[in-house]
């Protein structure tokens, strides 16, 4: 695995949105996404505005800055 990368959230961001716009993959990667980051799960259908999410990503499935926009 590459570093855990820190993302923000935007306003109301469901954290299968989260998922697809950082990573492109939904469902498969929340499971990873909620065990990196403890108590998420409670606010993950609507994300407050900058809430950091810490993303578990694979070396070759690391995000672009453009992706983290």
């Amino acid at each position: 695995l590459a570093q855990p990368l820190p993302v923000k959230a935007h306003g109301g961001e469901t954290l299968d949105a989260l998922a697809w716009r950082v990573l492109g993959r939904g469902p498969e990667a929340v499971e990873a996404i909620l065990a990196a980051n403890p108590g998420l799960a409670l606010v993950a259908e609507a994300m407050p505005e900058g809430t950091v999410v810490v993303i578990p990503v694979a070396a070759d499935a690391a995000p672009t800055a453009q992706d983290l926009v």
